[in-house]
């Protein structure tokens, strides 16, 4: 019963997360108008809105104009879902944290999605997110301390976040003479910090460069990428941010727990 309630949560969220991923970019607003069809406008029903579900019994159609919907409405869905689902498996003590940390992956699907398509990080995803961590420290089991021990963790992480990737960025573009990292990077990394703590931060600057190291060079080798051509940073923070809300990688240096 409580794993159909979290994938029906995450399900929910997800469905969100597309809502996100239209109109962020877009500069529409995310509350209003009602869910509607992009193409024909025609709002939706709220069974036409039920996600996944929704889509397989639509076959992937509008059901006003049948023209198809993008299969990265379900997918988006799907692995959001499954994201609630394993927070919820790996803190079954904690569910007001799982519940955050699962809206703040809803967020990060979001990130990932709208940076590789637009190279922009919307700072109300980064800022939000940097509000969030700070907002749900006290619930965090990944921060030690009462809760103001981990606010404080929180707050530090936040700071680490940022900085680290400042200086990377500062660096970055010293050596390669071109931008090496974005602001809405360096204001995501902050954000992680502040869910994370400064470990969680160093962790996914490694882990995100690491992951964009490994598609980089893949694209190269395979002709689809040119040498200077830049790829969204974006999107492995995001996955090496999710990751650290499972576990938290202990490289230890430069930062202990």
């Amino acid at each position: 019963m409580l794993t159909a309630i979290w994938l029906a949560f995450g399900a929910c969220l997800g469905s969100f997360a597309n809502v996100l991923i239209h109109r962020l970019p877009r500069d529409k607003s995310v509350v209003w108008p009602a869910s509607h069809c992009p193409r024909c406008r025609k709002p939706l029903a709220w069974h036409d809105n039920v996600p996944v579900l929704a889509f397989l019994l639509l076959g992937g159609r509008c059901r006003f104009c049948r023209k198809p919907i993008s299969r990265r409405y379900p997918l988006v869905e799907i692995v959001v879902a499954l994201l609630a689902w394993g927070l919820s498996v790996r803190w079954p003590d904690y569910p007001l944290w799982t519940a955050a940390a699962a809206a703040a992956a809803c967020a990060l699907t979001a990130v990932a999605l709208i940076d590789w398509e637009t190279f922009l990080i919307p700072d109300l995803l980064s800022l939000g997110l940097l509000a969030g961590g700070l907002a749900c420290s006290p619930l965090n089991p990944t921060l030690a301390g009462g809760p103001a021990g981990r606010f404080f963790s929180s707050a530090l992480g936040a700071a680490v976040g940022f900085g680290i990737c400042w200086g990377t960025a500062v660096f970055g573009e010293m050596a390669f003479k071109k931008e090496a990292m974005g602001g809405g990077d360096i204001k995501l990394l902050a954000a992680v910090g502040a869910w994370s703590g400064a470990l969680g931060a160093f962790d996914c600057l490694v882990v995100g460069s690491f992951l964009g190291a490994i598609y980089g060079g893949a694209m190269l080798l395979r002709r689809k990428l040119k040498r200077q051509e830049p790829i969204p940073f974006g999107p492995f923070l995001s996955a090496a941010a999710a990751f650290n809300f499972f576990y938290v990688l202990p490289f230890g240096f430069p930062f202990l727990r």
